[in-house]
């Protein structure tokens, strides 16, 4: 792959940082936040686990940060791994960047991979959905060599040329874009089967003290790429091109309930021949977040699937 061009630079006086008090009543999040700052931009992130066991990196989308992933944490912690849970810049505890033209696809895959390479990401298991996959998978397609194996769930890599756009996600990208009303707890809650209570609603709007604060998860659904001009096809396009080499392990856990990524794995099991004779399974009675509504199961195929495909140091 490319190597990362210089990160983007972001005038301090743009950032918002929000204040650690929202985030004092989290139910059932005990993990104490790590910080790394790149270039003045501070990214936080869960690190959880035994110093020298190979870890598990959890990555979130849009509009959620690490609290997703409260339910799948202590089942790893339990199997004996290291988990890492960042939070993308805008999400979460990371800084927030104010203006629009302060994020882009290319900006987080940038920041992510800076991230992964300060904290010496090395032999790890990536779980990714959402945009986790997005740029995840970006990730691993720049640094094979960081990654043990892959566990995809609710995700893509589009390029921008696949043949049509899901109304679900158009009608999602709308909103997003124009509705004044944008309550993220309850826009989370809209996408699990089985509801969240006020409490774990409020946990996801915490990070967000004011509209402000909302930048990043108002225009993620612009940056997905949906037409062939995108400016990240040909760079989605090149990670395809290590895909298709992969020969890690790689598995696709995708939800029965999605409107928008439903059945999306066809596409890994047949392009990515680590994929080929992998336990794949389509979880039933969950939604676009899984986590939520299937956390301790998915968390167990996980951690079985780490087991049963010890690391090898193949290439890429």
């Amino acid at each position: 792959m490319t190597p990362m061009t210089a990160l983007p630079a972001i005038q301090k006086d743009r950032v918002l940082r929000t204040p650690e008090a929202r985030f004092a009543h989290l139910p059932d999040f005990p993990y104490q936040p790590q910080y790394l700052e790149l270039d003045g931009l501070r990214i936080a992130y869960i690190d959880e686990g035994p110093r020298d066991a190979a870890p598990v990196l959890l990555m979130h989308g849009e509009p959620t940060w690490s609290f997703l992933y409260r339910k799948i944490i202590p089942v790893l912690l339990a199997a004996g791994h290291r988990v890492i849970a960042p939070d993308l810049v805008g999400f979460g505890r990371s800084d927030k960047p104010s203006r629009p033209s302060d994020y882009s696809y290319l900006n987080h895959v940038q920041w992510m991979t800076a991230w992964m390479e300060k904290i010496d990401l090395q032999n790890a298991t990536l779980f990714c959905q959402d945009w986790g996959s997005l740029i995840g998978l970006r990730m691993v397609t720049h640094s094979p060599h960081r990654f043990a194996r892959v566990v995809l769930a609710n995700g893509g890599l589009p390029t921008g040329t696949q043949a049509q756009t899901p109304k679900a996600f158009k009608v999602w990208r709308a909103f997003a874009r124009f509705s004044p009303w944008f309550p993220i707890g309850r826009i989370v809650n809209s996408g699990c089967v089985n509801k969240l209570t006020p409490q774990e609603m409020a946990a996801y709007d915490a990070p967000y003290p004011s509209k402000q604060y909302e930048m990043a998860a108002r225009i993620f659904p612009t940056f997905v790429p949906t037409t062939p001009t995108d400016p990240e096809r040909e760079r989605n396009e090149q990670a395809w091109e290590v895909l298709e080499q992969w020969n890690k392990p790689f598995l696709t856990l995708f939800s029965s309930r999605d409107p928008i990524t439903r059945g999306g794995e066809k596409i890994f099991q047949k392009r990515v021949p680590g994929a080929a004779k992998q336990p794949h399974a389509v979880t039933h009675g969950a939604g676009h977040f899984l986590q939520e509504d299937k956390g301790p199961e998915l968390a167990q195929q996980i951690a079985d699937f780490i087991s049963s495909t010890p690391f090898q140091p193949l290439s890429p």
